[in-house]
């Protein structure tokens, strides 16, 4: 197309990534790639300020924390009506801002965007694909070939592909760039696990500190592992991929991760309609494991006991002032949590 990762927080310590010591002495793992491009950045809050938090008293029974993030995550419900359905084959598989329908108008020959047109199922309207693109591939290509033309409307192209569906689990109708999802108001699918270890009857949770250089998110906490769920391939597979190379946990104790359910939510910020499902996993691992980033998404990790965890998310904390809210996407109830 042409166009234009059981101790107490004082005595946590940092030690290379790699290091072949028992996380009881010095916990903190720190990415050698990053750190002394960290050290120069202008980094919002430290591991000392997030093991400061956990441990002020406050009455645990008070929720008023988990509830205020929880909204965060579901921002926008009153600019539903701002949205077009994105229909394929009679089925809505996205939402589409009106103003970026004004952008996809531009390429006739692959969207076709009814507004207003009085049709009983969609009063508002819809947008769909061009009838002479009828194949998955055809599909694909021809809507890759738009997010190319659109530029720096859509930024933090990837290259990776989500499925676009009407539910989970059935045949995908195309395949649509990861970074363009949320502007199609697709459902994009993740997984998210816990890595936690037992020592003297207590839990402890590695949590993970992503990379500055990450596009989304970045320097925010998250959990030892998580990502998105490409095209073609499944859960536990890449659950397992993931954990290789988030952590460096081998495939013989990764796959003994154990699915606990799952978790939605939708987040409205602009032209972006984010529908996101976490397929969530819990991951009992050996007390003397030690994390080892292997792609460069994780600056470090902690160990923090898991009550010292949920009063890092329950606290009220603004998301322009610190990294806390990324955690809180995959919260869930369970063994571990």
């Amino acid at each position: 197309m042409a166009c234009l990762r059981l101790p107490a927080a004082h005595a946590l310590h940092p030690f290379p990534a790699g290091r072949t010591k028992t996380p009881f002495s010095k916990p903190l793992v720190s990415n050698p790639r990053f750190t002394s491009s960290l050290v120069a950045s202008t980094m919002r809050f430290r591991w000392e300020d997030v093991m400061q938090v956990s441990h002020e008293d406050e009455d645990r029974r008070d929720l008023r924390g988990y509830f205020h993030k929880i909204r965060i995550c579901n921002r926008g419900n009153e600019s539903k009506t701002e949205f077009v359905p994105f229909v394929i084959e009679d089925q809505v598989v996205g939402f589409i801002h009106k103003g970026f329908v004004d952008h996809l108008k531009d390429f006739p020959g692959v969207f076709t965007c009814l507004l207003g047109n009085g049709d009983h199922r969609f009063d508002n309207g819809r947008v769909t694909l061009h009838e002479s693109l009828s194949t998955p591939g055809e599909r694909t290509r021809a809507v890759a070939g738009v997010i190319r033309c659109l530029g720096e409307l859509i930024p933090g192209i990837r290259s990776e592909h989500y499925p676009v569906t009407s539910s989970f689990g059935v045949p995908a109708f195309f395949s649509l760039e990861r970074a363009a999802a949320p502007y199609f108001g697709i459902k994009a699918y993740g997984v998210h696990m816990n890595g936690y270890v037992e020592i003297n009857g207590q839990k402890f949770l590695w949590i993970g500190k992503r990379s500055q250089m990450k596009p989304t998110y970045p320097g925010m906490l998250d959990h030892l592992v998580a990502g998105g769920l490409p095209h073609g391939i499944s859960c536990k597979e890449n659950l397992i991929k993931e954990c290789e190379e988030e952590a460096g946990i081998p495939r013989s104790i990764s796959d003994c991760a154990t699915s606990v359910g799952a978790i939605s939510y939708m987040d409205i910020d602009g032209f972006r309609y984010k529908r996101d499902v976490l397929f969530c996993y819990d991951l009992k691992l050996p007390a003397d494991f030690i994390p080892n980033n292997e792609d460069g998404e994780v600056d470090s990790f902690r160990l923090i006991p898991v009550d010292d965890v949920a009063n890092i998310i329950r606290r009220y904390i603004s998301p322009d002032d610190c990294g806390y809210l990324k955690l809180l996407q995959s919260l869930r109830s369970g063994d571990c949590c």
